[in-house]
């Protein structure tokens, strides 16, 4: 008998939790009502489109019971709340955490805070870095609807911050109401305007601090396919009741400039030089804007000119009283800074200020009142930062406390003299420091708290550069802990992007970094889509070249493997929204290849995506299928039309919002249903809807550290790791 127990002792020594065994009740699969179409000569097989129907009960059924099922699953795994557990007690070592700061320009801070006693960030002011903080508003006293949960989204202070705008919205559907407040007396106006959407620019008050600007919606429904279209802004004045308020800007108002119905408009007035600026956006890096002279508000219809067309390849801009900066990549993919003058703009004959660089790319400037800050990055992981004095030719390096991989600059504008430097790494967390220009100095001034963790005293990391399938070079980052050995059965998760020119650079996450923690290499593949390398980067994995993004993500999981680093067994892949595509189509084009696959709210069937809200918007991104070299990109893109009946197909994670406005919830779930119809090996295939979320935007905090345990638990477990193995039965 001591014999029987001493053996049982020594396997839980040796082995740990042993595997735990549940039996769930698994959901019948998805029922098929096939539709069949032609594109262009090409017939398209689609037994899932009766989902797109979101006022079907029966949709709504199959919704829950899938999600009931993955919900039982992902508890069970264990070790899961003890990622949860350890993320509390991350959270607990900072007081508070603040983000979402706007100062104005009498220096008093604006800005979002939580607690390790807060679920959301409530508003606060102080006057200076030093001021005492004062609180304004918790979002939860928004409704007594207790089923909501209320966050704000937006933060627009009037310039001297006597008032401040902002926006708050129930369950991550990202449909503001837009709230006015008089902050010394920390009192709301009467007024609620509903069907706001988007971040509120900060010049979006008039000089007169009783009028504002604002975009609204055409509807709150975020399923609804004409919300984002034919959207207006409209001139509220403080006091009075939305409905009297003018329509300012618009399509139909100005059908003259040739506004397409997909782009939103937005309106803001800049004080210092007294014009007003119209812009029409989509997903595209280029911007459309109009502008006139401040005198044009008496009357009723403005006079615009056009400043940047599409053409011009103006990504963004900033202003002086007399010119505006702009940032292009027009013959210019790594970019460079023009200025012209506001009075009488030409774009053609626009000074250079900054050239386009040879090898990095110029990713970022401020002005201040004595020259222009701007930051360099090379391969989106090496960031530095810049000076230039107004009227000078060549730029200065500042050095900085510590090498970056990200550098956030921020000023208050040409007439201040106000510079703070936010910077980071892989392995430093974010510091704040204002930047003492005479004495060439970084000065802390870190508002949320600074926490230790010795947990990651030893990460380190690695940057490579991986051929890709075409032999183009594809920067690959790699963090781990020091003294990992190449022995083919190193966890790894493979986190990339690809879309929209948008590059991953280096951040610091105590929670998404228990992967290591927990023994895991973690590997961030920058791959084509993205704008790591610039303009040309992003058009590399774009419409017709989309293949590109997931065959770079390919390359650098096979280099994982050829270089000794892990095995197929291994191996989790995992992004989210328009990286759904990134790994969609990984996973369809090599399932033999990966482990894990985890598309979370992902961009699945993009053939389709024009039928959603969201779709027109993102056209100049993906194509349209209306063009028919498009259509065949879209066709090729799609993750949802590549799955085959047969095939092995690795684990899959596969979530959704119901409330979500980025990605409606049918685009995931078809990808779920037919996946696990055609699924031939036996890994789990899960899919989860939260119904009380959207896109991610607005999350309770607990809410993302149990979405986060679901993503590094599933892919554990998956991957073998002992201490998360669940046997369903």
């Amino acid at each position: 008998m001591k014999l029987k127990i001493f053996l049982l002792s020594l396997s839980i020594i040796l082995f740990g939790q042993c595997d735990k065994k549940a039996s769930f009740e698994k959901p019948p699969l998805a029922k098929v009502q096939v539709v069949e179409e032609e594109y262009f000569g090409k017939k398209v097989t689609d037994p899932y489109r009766y989902m797109e129907n979101l006022n079907n009960p029966e949709v709504i059924k199959w919704f829950k019971a899938q999600s009931k099922y993955a919900r039982s699953v992902l508890d069970a795994i264990p070790g899961r709340q003890s990622l949860i557990k350890k993320m509390r007690e991350f959270d607990k070592r900072k007081t508070s955490r603040i983000y979402n700061v706007r100062i104005t320009e009498n220096n008093r801070y604006f800005y979002l805070k939580t607690t390790p006693d807060d679920e959301i960030g409530k508003l606060y002011y102080r006057n200076g870095y030093e001021g005492k903080e004062i609180f304004l508003y918790d979002p939860q006293t928004y409704s007594d609807d207790t089923s909501k949960t209320f966050v704000i989204d937006n933060l627009a202070p009037f310039h001297d911050g006597s008032k401040i705008a902002f926006e708050v919205s129930p369950n991550g559907s990202e449909s503001s109401t837009l709230l006015i407040m008089d902050v010394e007396h920390k009192k709301l106006f009467p007024e609620r305007i509903d069907r706001c959407w988007f971040p509120i620019l900060g010049w979006v008050w008039l000089p007169d601090g009783e009028r504002l600007f604002y975009t609204r919606l055409q509807s709150n429904d975020v399923h609804d396919k004409n919300r984002l279209k034919n959207c207006k802004v409209y001139l509220h004045k403080i006091g009075t009741d939305p409905v009297h308020d003018i329509e300012f800007f618009s399509r139909a108002k100005y059908s003259d400039l040739g506004i397409q119905p997909e782009e939103l408009p937005f309106v803001f007035y800049n004080k210092d030089n007294r014009y007003l600026f119209a812009l029409a956006l989509t997903v595209d890096q280029s911007i459309k804007m109009y502008y006139a002279p401040g005198s044009e508000l008496k009357n009723k219809k403005i006079n615009w000119n056009t400043l940047f067309k599409k053409e011009d390849k103006v990504n963004w801009f900033n202003l002086t009283d007399k010119d505006i900066y702009f940032y292009t990549f027009k013959n210019a993919p790594h970019f460079k800074l023009l200025k012209t003058s506001l009075k009488n703009p030409d774009l053609e004959k626009a000074e250079v200020v900054i050239p386009e660089p040879a090898e990095e790319t110029l990713t970022g400037f401020s002005l201040s009142n004595h020259g222009i800050y701007y930051t360099l990055n090379k391969n989106g992981i090496e960031e530095k930062l810049f000076f230039l004095p107004y009227g000078k030719k060549n730029g200065e390096e500042i050095k900085l406390p510590f090498a970056a991989g990200r550098i956030i600059l921020h000023t208050k504008g040409f007439k201040f003299g106000d510079v703070w430097v936010t910077i980071n790494g892989w392995t430093h967390d974010y510091q704040r420091y204002r930047y003492l220009r005479k004495s060439h100095q970084f000065k802390l001034e870190n508002l949320s708290d600074v926490a230790e963790y010795p947990e990651y005293a030893d990460l380190t990391s690695r940057e490579v550069m991986v051929s890709s399938h075409d032999g183009v070079k594809v920067p690959l980052s790699l963090i781990y802990k020091k003294g990992l050995v190449k022995n083919n059965q190193n966890r790894v998760l493979i986190f990339g992007y690809g879309a929209y020119g948008v590059p991953i650079k280096p951040f610091f996450s105590p929670n998404f970094n228990l992967w290591i923690h927990e023994g895991g290499l973690l590997a961030v593949a920058h791959v084509r889509g993205g704008g790591e390398l610039g303009e040309k980067w992003h058009k590399a994995g774009f419409k017709t070249t989309k293949h590109n993004t997931w065959k770079d993500l390919i390359a650098c999981t096979e280099y994982l493997i050829n270089q000794g680093y892990t095995s197929k067994p291994y191996i989790a892949i995992y992004s989210s929204s328009a990286g759904g595509i990134l790994i969609g189509r990984a996973m369809t084009e090599r399932p033999d290849l990966f482990a894990v696959a985890i598309p979370d709210v992902g961009f699945l069937n993009p053939l389709r995506g024009e039928e959603s809200p969201n779709g027109p918007v993102n056209v100049p991104e993906f194509g349209t299928v209306k063009d028919s070299t498009e259509c065949m990109a879209l066709m090729e893109m799609d993750s949802y039309l590549h799955l085959k009946e047969g095939v092995k197909y690795p684990a899959t994670s596969i979530t959704a919002g119901m409330n979500d406005p980025r990605v409606i919830v049918w685009q995931p779930a078809k990808f779920a249903a037919r996946l696990q119809a055609v699924n031939a090996s036996n890994k789990p295939i899960l899919f989860y809807v939260d119904f009380k979320a959207g896109h991610g935007y607005g999350n309770t905090k607990s809410k993302n550290f149990e979405s986060l345990a679901d993503v590094l638990s599933f892919a554990l477990w998956q991957t073998g790791h002992p201490k998360y193995q669940l046997t369903l039965r």
